[in-house]
């Protein structure tokens, strides 16, 4: 029995493997259709319209419209088909789309779809369709590729394990957040496998540690998503990497379930929660509305220099929804002189700042993500009460009975401390809105489809949060934030506007 076992798991691998691995022919192939770039030295041309105008085919390749599945995504009112071979080369020569008849595709046949524009029964394929000028060898490297396109699969789904991955600091000041986030996720894989997994497969996790520095979570970073081979990453703990990160998962195509990048938001990056600047602004439609501020009397102000390029932006946006805000403004120390500020920056420097304006007898409304300077609030002077106004994602007003039991749930399972419930409730909307886009695409995943599932989802109940959207503009859940009060001494917290989506978010 032992033997039999050996065997058959040895064949397994070896019909995975050969699903999976590409000959130097059809290599070149996938080069061609996803880059639009030729095995030899020519370049390769597109002939595009009635005009047959000719652009490079690296700026239009078959996979920019078709996708690098060929299952085709319909943009600007064009639906290019799905280009499995199975499909395309089926049945005894006829197939209907469209009210016409298509003869099955051969090799002959595609070229000459390819290169002018013509089925098999010659018709003129549609008008957004480009003709490819390829020599011979590009074209059987092309054939060769997509007769194969239906088999391959993107690196991390297998017949009954999808691999995930993150990275997550197992020493250092972010530890102990690294341990919240695995035991949120663990305990969250463990729930769905429990129930069956997702589409036939169990869920697998491979946690790599990001290291102390740049270099070390770097490289971790390439093991992650080169060696490992994950097919998506959620909720990763590794800050040193926000310049290099986004750009590293758009070259491999490979989509992230968790906090944006304090560099800005990417095409494959989903964050369940609002962003710095979101939050910020929301605090200003309280200044505005709830609090009188006039239109002059905002400042930004921020204590980083990292933070300078998001308070600019924030004094942008800031001055398209109708203020006057003069030049950001660094903190060095100096007391800034305005009604109300709008605070970016670590809770030291808030705290800095504060001790500032009481040394110089100002006492403006003060305006910051509680993400940020929560943990100055226990020190401020009793003065602040009640000027101190905060920007919270959600809060536990947004908690419905059943994600209340789930948080019960998870910390009694978990031993966690409820006084995490931050990076908690983070984590679980990541793993809801993973789970969901994935029941979507079905059994035949590609990282594609996943994006693209994650970009149609609309209105998600999280029961922790205000519900969450997307878009295939929208990479952010939530548009806007709750505001908060501070009372001191204490400090109190009391909500004062509920969460509303910015007016000029879509």
């Amino acid at each position: 029995m032992g033997r039999l076992l050996a065997l058959w798991l040895g064949l397994s691998l070896c019909t995975t493997a050969l699903a999976l691995d590409l000959t130097a022919q059809e290599q070149a192939g996938k080069r061609l259709y996803r880059e639009g770039l030729a095995s030899g030295d020519a370049q390769v041309v597109a002939r595009v319209g009635v005009s047959d105008m000719s652009v490079p085919a690296s700026v239009l390749p078959c996979a920019s419209c078709h996708g690098n599945d060929g299952k085709g995504r319909a943009e600007g009112g064009v639906r290019p088909p799905s280009l499995d071979w199975q499909r395309l080369s089926v049945g005894a020569g006829e197939r209907q789309a469209n009210g016409r008849s298509y003869p099955a595709y051969d090799a002959s046949g595609l070229a000459r779809a390819v290169q002018q524009g013509i089925d098999p029964a010659g018709n003129r394929l549609d008008p957004a369709m480009p003709r490819f000028v390829l020599s011979q060898a590009d074209q059987r490297n092309l054939t060769a590729y997509l007769k194969r396109l239906g088999e391959e699969r993107d690196p991390g789904v297998e017949d009954s394990v999808l691999r995930l991955g993150t990275l997550l600091p197992g020493s250092g000041p972010l530890a102990e957040a690294g341990r919240v986030v695995r035991a949120v996720l663990n305990d969250g894989l463990e729930q769905l496998n429990q129930q069956g997994g997702i589409n036939g497969r169990r869920l697998q996790l491979v946690v790599l540690d990001p290291g102390a520095d740049l270099g070390s979570a770097s490289r971790a970073l390439d093991r992650l998503l080169d060696q490992e081979g994950v097919f998506a990453v959620v909720s990763p703990l590794a800050p040193m990497l926000d310049e290099r990160l986004a750009a590293a998962l758009e070259r491999r195509g490979v989509p992230l379930i968790g906090s944006t990048p304090r560099s800005g938001p990417s095409p494959q990056i989903f964050d369940p929660m609002p962003g710095l600047l979101e939050q910020l602004l929301s605090l200003a439609v309280h200044a505005r509305d709830g609090l009188g501020l006039p239109a002059d009397g905002l400042r930004v102000v921020y204590a980083d220099a990292e933070q300078a390029t998001l308070a600019e932006q924030l004094r942008q946006r800031l001055q398209q929804a109708g203020w006057s805000v003069p030049a950001v403004q660094a903190f060095t120390g100096q007391a800034p002189d305005a009604q109300g500020v709008v605070f970016l920056g670590h809770a030291h420097a808030f705290g800095q700042l504060t001790q500032a304006l009481n040394a110089a007898g100002r006492a403006p409304l003060l305006f910051a993500a509680a993400s940020q300077v929560a943990g100055s609030l226990p020190n401020l002077a009793p003065q602040w009460s009640q000027r101190v106004f905060l920007a919270y994602p959600f809060v536990p007003g947004d908690w419905t009975e059943q994600g209340r039991a789930r948080l019960a749930g998870l910390h009694q399972r978990q031993g966690l401390d409820a006084r995490q419930a931050s990076l908690q409730v983070n984590t679980l909307c990541a793993l809801r809105l993973l789970s969901e886009a994935l029941k979507q695409i079905g059994r035949d995943a590609s990282r594609e489809q996943l994006v693209r599932a994650l970009e149609g989802l609309h209105d998600i109940d999280t029961g922790l949060t205000p519900a969450l959207s997307f878009g295939p503009g929208r990479r952010q859940g939530m548009a806007g934030a709750h505001v908060v009060a501070v009372a001191l001494p204490g400090p109190r917290f009391a909500e004062v506007a509920p969460y509303r989506p910015l007016p000029d978010t879509p």
